[in-house]
This record gives C-alpha cells, structure tokens and sequence, in this order.
C-alpha cells in the first residue's frame, strides 16, 4: 500500500517523466540483451565462432563510459529532455544498422556505436527522474528504476523464445536480424518525450540563473575540483559491477556444466532469479527510505554472504530457483538503492556527467570479470565454477559493505544547481 500511495502522490507530470526515464532505461537494455540471447544464431550467420560474435558485447560494454561522458554534457548544455531523445534515438538507430550489417567488422561497429548510446541512457534519464521527482519515496521510485535492466534482460528473453523458432525461411533477413529490427522500436519513446514530459525543474533553474549570472553554470574546471568525490563513486560502482556481474555472467554456465541442466532448466533458473532481482530492487530501495541508503546496501549485500550454500551448492532444480532467487534479491536489492544514492551524491552542476560516467566506467573495470572467473576456475577449481562463484560473493559483498559504508550519505537532499559535495 506504500509503494501505491507513492505512485498516487507524484502528479501528472511527475508520473510521465517517470514512465518515460524507466521505459529508456528499460528498452536500452532490451536491445543490449537481444545481442547475448543471439550470439549462436549470428556466429552462425557471420560463418564464425561464438567467441568472436561474443567481442561485440566486450565493444559495447567499453564505450558505455565515452556515451555517458558525451551525453552527460549534452544533458548539462541543452537540457535532459531533448538529450535523452536523442540518445534514445541514436540507440534505436544503430540496433537497426546491426540488424543490416553485412560484415562482422561492422556489425562490431554498429556495436561499439550502440554502446556509446546505451551508456548515455542510464545517467541522463536518472538525473531527468530525479530532479523531477520529489524527496520523498527516492528509494522507491530508485528501486524500480534500476530494474528497468532486469525487465528489459526479460522482454529480450521473452522475444527471443516467443518469435525466434518462428521466423525461419524468412529469406535473407534470418530471425536474428528481424529480432534487431524489433528492437528498433524504443526511437518511438522519442515521441512520447517530446509531447508528454516536461524538462528537469533543476535544470531550467540553472539555465535561469546562468542568464542573470552568465558566469553560473557547467564550467570544465569544476570536473577537476570534484574529482575525489568522482573516483569515490568510480570505485563503489567498480564494486557494484563487479557484484551483478560476478553473480550472473557464468551462472547459466555453471547450471550447466557443474550441475548438468538442460537449456529449459537453466533458462528457468535465471527467470525466477531475475524475478528476485526486481522485488529486491524495490523493497531494499523503498527500505532505504525509512533505514537509509547506506545501512540498506550494507545489509542487503552481506545478506548475500549467507545465500552462497544455497545458490552454489545446492542440487535439483526447485533448490537451484531458490538459491538463484534469494541471491538476486540481495545483490540487486542493493542495486536498487544506486540510482537514488549516485544522484543524491553527485554535484548539482555536473549531476548529468556525473552518476553515468562512474556507473559505467565501473562497467568497464569489471568488464573482464567473467574472463577472471573461468581463468580461476581452470586454474585452480579443476574447471567447476561453484568455488569461485562462492569465493567471488564472499569477498565482493564484503567490499561493496565497507566502501559503501566508508562514504557520506545525503538521503532526501534537494537536487538543485546548488555546489553539493557530498561523496
């Protein structure tokens, strides 16, 4: 009933800038995950090895952080509203120039280029959600945000089983290429963006002020002056990536391999623990509300510690849903504190370059994760993922726990053009 009378409190206005931001973050991740559901489907196609189809997500994942930086400076010069249009159209446009690509050097091209908009998306519609939106149920509308990315990993794995076995003998445009047309679609978010959600209060703020004042405003020195706030941030998202990503990138493989499930159980598996993801995200974001964000990430992530019996070493298939359930339900339920945390911490005259750009260049520090995992696992665990899997959990939760908790907190701060330095 909370989570409902926070809907109801928020008006129209607030409403719409809301749906839009979570329909661009969630639609971003649609089409990113199109592309990993797919990889087998375009090897096959481009007459190649998975392995190098798999170099368009390691492309994708390491421009993230060059779309964060750009867009964020679009979002600060001419507004969040007309920025994420564009960047939601620029997402749109290169899924549908992978979807044409003849080769596979430039359909890693139309990769890497996607990636430079989808790291873009996160930053600039976080900061339109929340300079729109009140102080009050941050967390909650925080939670819900972020699992944008779990609903868009699930409308992707929905897509893919529903239409791909049906879209055979389609003559040259295989089912792979039809599913990236699909995904083309998000550019219509556009529209709904320019006739129903109004630009960022703080921003127009800003850009009243800098009239009276010229000399107000986004200034490059002011990126040196915070940079010890930045690296905090770059290093609690280093430790946060790496959290979700040590948690899911080989799991399927691990169900597999360690544990001999069939393609239908493995996918089954991930289902349910993608749905603990999205109620973690909520409950531990609107729980931040009430207890902060700080105790509310320390806590879900160490409650992580005790799920790796469960998640790691369990057998049969009910047991292995369960364990994957409770684990995303912590790790994610931490997850879902960021938004609102990374916003309330970031400066008010660069807080559109500022949560994106260190979201995503902790993305891309950890994006060799899954190559560390399985070099360990061979190394040392005679190719079974379950001990390192386990290891990974036990040490990262703990790191995610003391950095988080080494830093400030500013729960409920105004997000004004006000020089917050909060980190």
């Amino acid at each position: 009933m909370g989570m409902l009378a926070e809907w109801r409190g928020l008006t129209k206005t607030q409403r719409s800038t809301f749906f839009a931001c979570f329909l661009g973050w969630t639609l971003d991740a649609f089409d990113f995950f199109l592309l990993t559901v797919c990889l087998k489907a375009i090897a096959t196609d481009f007459h190649v090895g998975i392995k190098q189809v798999a170099e368009a997500i390691f492309w994708t994942l390491a421009m993230r952080p060059v779309g964060a930086f750009l867009f964020g400076l679009m979002a600060e010069r001419w507004g969040r509203r007309p920025t994420l249009m564009v960047n939601i159209i620029a997402f749109s446009v290169f899924e549908l120039a992978s979807a044409i690509a003849p080769t596979l050097p430039l359909f890693l091209v139309c990769r890497a280029l996607f990636g430079v908009a989808m790291g873009g998306e996160w930053g600039v519609g976080a900061a339109l959600a929340f300079e729109t939106l009140p102080a009050r149920g941050r967390g909650f509308f925080s939670g819900v945000l972020q699992e944008g990315y779990v609903v868009g990993n699930l409308l992707a794995a929905a897509t893919y089983g529903l239409l791909f076995s049906h879209l055979h003998g389609t003559g040259i445009w295989t089912p792979w290429r039809v599913l990236f047309m699909i995904g083309a679609s998000p550019a219509l978010l556009a529209f709904y963006l320019r006739f129903k959600v109004e630009e960022s209060p703080t921003w127009l703020e800003a850009k009243a002020e800098k009239t009276r004042n010229p000399h107000v405003g986004f200034e490059w020195g002011k990126l040196v002056t915070y940079l010890p706030s930045f690296l905090f941030l770059v290093v609690l998202m280093t430790a946060f990536t790496s959290f979700s990503h040590g948690t899911q990138d080989l799991y399927p493989t691990f169900l597999e391999k360690d544990r001999g499930l069939s393609s239908g159980m493995v996918g089954l598996v991930i289902v349910v623990g993608s749905l603990g993801a999205l109620c973690g995200g909520i409950v531990c974001g609107s729980l931040s509300e009430r207890f902060g964000r700080r105790k509310a990430i320390v806590v879900s992530s160490l409650l992580a510690i005790p799920m790796i019996p469960l998640w790691a070493w369990s057998h049969g298939v009910v047991a292995m849903a369960a364990g994957g359930f409770m684990m995303q339900l912590m790790v994610q339920g931490a997850w879902g504190v960021i938004p609102a945390h990374l916003n309330e911490l970031s400066p008010g005259p660069v807080r559109a370059v500022f949560p994106g750009f260190a979201y995503q260049l902790g993305n891309l520090l950890s994006s060799r994760n899954g190559v560390f995992q399985a070099g360990l696992a061979q190394r040392f665990a005679g190719g079974m993922l379950g001990p390192v899997l386990s290891g990974t959990v036990l040490v990262v939760a703990v790191v995610v726990a003391a950095v988080t908790a080494s830093g400030s907190e500013a729960k409920g701060v105004e997000l004004s053009v006000a020089e917050e330095t909060n980190a």
